[in-house]
């Protein structure tokens, strides 16, 4: 049972060192010709969202919500390249 319990207590700091890691990882995710920027870390938090001023216009409401759904999948996808590159090379180890 004590085993088990240390076993436990190893897999979460490896866990809480993982998302360390991860944190520190950036990527940007770029839709609307770049006018709409969202960055990620790699626990996939967005950590900045920037908007050209040009395209912010109500006329321009709907197409603005659609790119910037676009820039954060864009994020997403990048920063899991990231991170599958990182387990593949042994740089990053799951923690069970």
């Amino acid at each position: 049972m004590l085993g088990k319990l240390k076993d436990m207590a190893a897999m979460r700091k490896q866990a809480n060192d993982m998302k360390k890691t991860l944190a520190e990882e950036k990527v940007t995710g770029e839709a609307y010709h770049g006018k709409v920027r969202i960055t990620m870390n790699g626990n996939q938090e967005i950590e900045d969202i920037d908007i050209d001023v040009e395209v912010l216009s109500a006329e321009n409401k709907d197409t603005l919500e659609q790119e910037i759904k676009n820039a954060f999948q864009n994020a997403t996808k990048e920063i899991q390249k990231v991170m599958a590159r990182k387990i593949q090379s042994g740089e990053l180890s799951l923690p069970f």
